[in-house]
């Protein structure tokens, strides 16, 4: 059985790879190619040509209407824009509960590598009484901190729940970064860099850094062909890559 799929924001970077990947499985027919500027965050539902998935790569401020059109027309949604905080997860989770055979898959960022590393700096973080993330992106992206930063944090953050937040001094400075669930993260855009993530954590007498460089976009095409396979069949609200993959 052949799923037919729409992409919303196959213009940009990452929909036009989420595209290629769509055509190159046997499983799946590309049925609509749209960008942000189509509309599919306030047409109708026919917008999206009859697809049975939507994925949404397009930005933050669009995100939660394009989900919620994909979601009214029946479909399965895999988002990959960032910007997706607990409250609007939150939201979500809750409204699908009345769409039972409806399912959302939200994946902050496709790469096996970062999904390994987020998961790392997990298992060390309660050994560690400071921890920070540095991220770096080109000089395009319009949203910071990025959605594996703060996925990272929370992650993190859920780690500790038994030895507390992380310590972060002199935290009310704007040098030292945004705080999310506790832990400093502090977002550096510059030309040159595709993507990048530090997980910085420090104890007594020591420091252990957790790195992820991307430095080609063939790093997400795994991620992809496993979310597109995983989301067919998703119900309610799933989070991460870490989840379809079993780490963490």
């Amino acid at each position: 059985m052949v799923t037919p799929v729409a992409v919303v924001g196959a213009t940009g970077r990452l929909g036009a790879l989420v595209a290629s990947v769509v055509e190159e499985l046997p499983d799946f027919e590309l049925v609509a190619r749209l960008s942000s500027k189509d509309g599919a965050h306030e047409a109708p539902p026919s917008v999206f040509a009859g697809a049975e998935l939507v994925v949404d790569v397009t930005v933050p401020a669009l995100s939660p209407a394009i989900v919620e059109n994909a979601l009214a027309g029946g479909a399965n949604v895999l988002v990959g824009t960032s910007g997706w905080s607990q409250d609007r997860l939150a939201k979500l989770r809750a409204g699908l509960e009345a769409r039972p055979d409806q399912g959302v898959l939200v994946v902050p960022n496709f790469s096996i590598g970062s999904v390994l590393g987020t998961h790392l700096a997990t298992i060390a973080a309660p050994w560690f009484p400071a921890v920070e993330i540095v991220e770096t992106h080109h000089a395009g992206k319009v949203d910071s901190p990025s959605g594996t930063a703060v996925r990272t944090a929370e992650l993190i953050a859920d780690a500790r729940r038994e030895v507390g937040p992380v310590d972060a001094p002199h935290v009310d400075q704007r040098a030292r970064g945004q705080q999310v669930a506790s832990v400093p993260i502090h977002s550096l855009r510059l030309p040159g860099v595709k993507a990048v993530q530090d997980v910085l954590l420090s104890g007594p007498g020591e420091t252990l850094t957790i790195r992820h460089d991307t430095n080609d976009d063939v790093a997400y095409v795994a991620g992809i062909r496993a979310a597109l396979s995983s989301v067919v069949s998703q119900r309610g609200l799933t989070v991460g890559l870490g989840s379809v993959l079993g780490i963490g």
